[in-house]
């Protein structure tokens, strides 16, 4: 199955219209620079620090305009066509940083990726650079650049592009990233920048004739499109935002649905335009509820005071109000202190308050229940629902949600994905001292779950012949980055949590 693109959406194509018409008279131009590049034995040779070395061209991006007169009425013309408000006239020694903002959902990506093409179309720009604030969304921008290929292929005739993740044992990247004629689109996350003191980034090389990746970078004056940057500018000291500056970029496009510093706003689509427009749906949340969980006496501690010598305890009890609703609440209470009388509710018959200890470290209280003494830590519970119960539930209620999307969307070649979000990667995989992979809570109770629905009649035609003993593990692998250490003398692969 192949996903399909529409190319001719109207607030996308108006939102790279926005960029592309700042630039509106430029000439198609080139910057070139020269780079040094270690020589074959037999070529001709010059010397470099006792290394022999041979001139290479290298290519950049060049703005023949005048900055603070032409690109200025473009800016503001464009503003204008947006109903945004114009900006103040550039300034020759001013950042050129411009701001997108388009509500998630909207294909945001999409139109930053084929802004690059229609930049090199128009305008003859060949180097770009994609910053992103996490490895997860660097590894989804180059999951883009793929499934996008063929597409951005056929509308702008194969034109010559290569994308790739900046890796700094690749540094022959970064050579060909400056020296080549055609698109070159380096994708990389806003920690290769930030550690200057110890980011290969900023050490010489030899792997490049001596000279520093960023070298490479600046010479091509980039333009550098920033994926988040209220997660890359790096807060009040401004850290990504000095680090991104080094790259001496042509220009700075920023995109994002929630702006924190809006430099010159070129368009504008937010969450009430996506919906006014019916681009974004409403989401329907299924919640897990427990129900008739007040038929039995529950008591969670949430705290111990010791003011002046009087020793209390905040606890969580169901009671009842004046017009007979039963609802959880919060309540004081002090050793000896009777729980139906609190509560009002005979549930709580012969349950009393003990001990209370409120020292560092040993912080508790004793509950007196019939015939035995229960003793809880702040935050724990004694007569509530199982977590686990609350979790089981969810899990299956998602899975049959699935399948039956699965039943009426398999037939018209829709493919449907379902996400968990869960609390630590530890309660759906561990790892044990080898690094073998060992299945967490979560991941026993989908497998669990899930071959329970699978021999259901109702979903019998979407299962046919699979073996559900190793289905089950199959489908559930996790969307997480993936590190890979080494455990136990070998190298293996361990799932990291990147929220």
């Amino acid at each position: 199955m192949k996903l399909h693109f529409e190319s001719d959406l109207p607030y996308q194509a108006a939102a790279i219209e926005a960029v592309c018409d700042l630039f509106r008279g430029q000439e198609v131009c080139r910057s070139v620079f020269t780079v040094t590049a270690q020589a074959l034995a037999d070529s001709g040779q010059q010397s470099f620090e006792g290394k022999q070395f041979t001139a290479e061209g290298g290519i950049g991006n060049a703005l023949q305009l005048l900055v603070d007169e032409e690109l200025s009425e473009n800016l503001q013309k464009v503003q204008l066509r947006n109903g945004l408000q114009p900006s103040d006239p550039l300034s020759p020694k001013q950042a050129l940083d411009f701001t997108v903002e388009m509500e998630t959902g909207t294909g945001k990506t999409y139109v930053y990726l084929r802004t690059v093409f229609e930049l090199n179309q128009r305008y003859g720009f060949t180097k770009f650079v994609v910053v992103v604030p996490s490895v997860a969304i660097r590894e989804g921008v180059y999951k883009s650049f793929q499934i996008t290929q063929e597409h951005f292929g056929l509308q702008y005739d194969n034109a010559p592009c290569r994308y790739f993740i900046y890796n700094s044992a690749r540094l022959s990247d970064v050579r060909q990233f400056a020296t080549s004629a055609n698109i070159e689109i380096m994708i990389i996350n806003i920690d290769a920048f930030n550690k200057k003191d110890i980011a290969v980034m900023y050490k010489d090389s030899d792997r490049l004739s001596g000279r520093q990746p960023i070298e490479f970078i600046q010479g091509t004056n980039p333009i550098v499109i920033i994926d988040e940057p209220q997660s890359v500018d790096g807060g009040m000291d401004g850290k990504g935002k000095k680090a991104l500056a080094h790259m001496d970029p042509l220009c700075t496009l920023r995109y994002s649905a929630t702006h924190v510093d809006k430099h010159n706003m070129v368009y504008r689509l937010d969450a009430v335009d996506a919906y006014e427009q019916r681009l974004v749906k409403q989401i329907e949340v299924a919640a897990a509820t427990v129900q008739g969980g007040n038929n039995k006496p529950y008591v969670k501690l949430l705290a111990v005071s010791n003011k002046r010598g009087v020793i209390t305890a905040s606890i969580e009890v169901d009671r009842e109000n004046a017009a007979g609703v039963v609802r959880r609440d919060v309540i004081t209470v002090q050793d000896g202190f009777d729980l139906e009388q609190e509560t009002g509710r005979p549930l709580y018959a012969d349950i009393r308050v003990g001990e209370i200890r409120t020292a560092k470290g040993d912080q508790y209280l004793e509950l007196k229940v019939p015939g035995s003494e229960v003793f809880l830590r702040v935050g724990d519970a004694w007569g509530d629902v199982d977590a686990s119960a609350v979790h089981r539930e969810m899990i299956r209620r998602t899975i049959k949600e699935h399948l039956d999307k699965e039943k009426r969307l398999r037939p018209l070649g829709v493919k449907v994905l379902s996400l968990f979000f869960i609390d630590e990667v530890a309660k759906y995989r561990q790892y044990d001292d080898q690094g073998n992979a060992v299945k967490g809570e979560y991941a026993v109770i989908f497998e669990e779950e899930y071959k329970r629905w699978a021999r259901h009649p109702d979903y019998q035609s979407l299962f046919g012949e699979i073996d559900l003993a190793t289905a089950a593990d199959e489908v559930h692998n996790g969307y997480f980055s993936i590190d890979k250490k080494k455990v136990g003398g070998k190298t293996v692969e361990m799932l990291k949590d990147t929220s």
